[in-house]
């Protein structure tokens, strides 16, 4: 049984985090979720002189799924990967069924910026590169301060 959070008190002094607030409700309303396929998300260590944290990696276990079955999809910051395997069950006879070659749908809710580079198949593993790319408009900038007494400038640091 989950108890339900309330988030009224965030209002109170928090401006324009409406979307955070309603990831965090959903979050939390959401019942278990399926566990098929397993899946991991990593972070991608950055190289030298890199910024840290801005790369990330799902690996998906799709054993048995071809590429053509496999679908990635990203619209509104939800990163969706389906398989539609096809009904050979008509046509096999299993003495067991241990593996569970079935249609699924996995859903990834991206943060603001995060853009999907890359995607490949491998040894039954999708493996879907994200990179965060944030705008020059949304990155900190340098502003000289100029005073009168004073030719030279004090430099700020500003973040937007």
């Amino acid at each position: 049984m989950r108890t339900a959070i309330d988030f009224s008190p965030l209002y109170r002094s928090a401006v324009g985090f409406d979307r955070l607030v309603n990831l965090l409700d959903s979050a939390a309303r959401t019942e278990t979720a399926p566990g098929w396929p397993p899946y991991n998300i990593e972070r991608i260590a950055a190289g030298e002189g890199e910024d840290q944290g801005d790369s990330y990696r799902i690996e998906v276990a799709v054993a048995g799924f071809k590429p053509e079955q496999l679908n990635i999809e990203v619209k509104e910051n939800v990163l969706t990967v389906t398989g539609k395997k096809d009904d050979d069950a008509a046509t096999r006879t299993f003495l067991h069924r241990g593996l569970a070659e079935r249609s699924f749908e996995r859903r990834f809710q991206l943060a603001d910026h995060v853009k999907v580079t890359e995607a490949d198949l491998a040894n039954g593993l999708l493996s879907i590169t994200l990179q965060l790319e944030v705008p020059e408009a949304k990155k900190a900038k340098t502003i000289a301060i100029k005073t009168a007494s004073n030719d030279s400038a004090a430099v700020l640091t500003a973040a937007e």
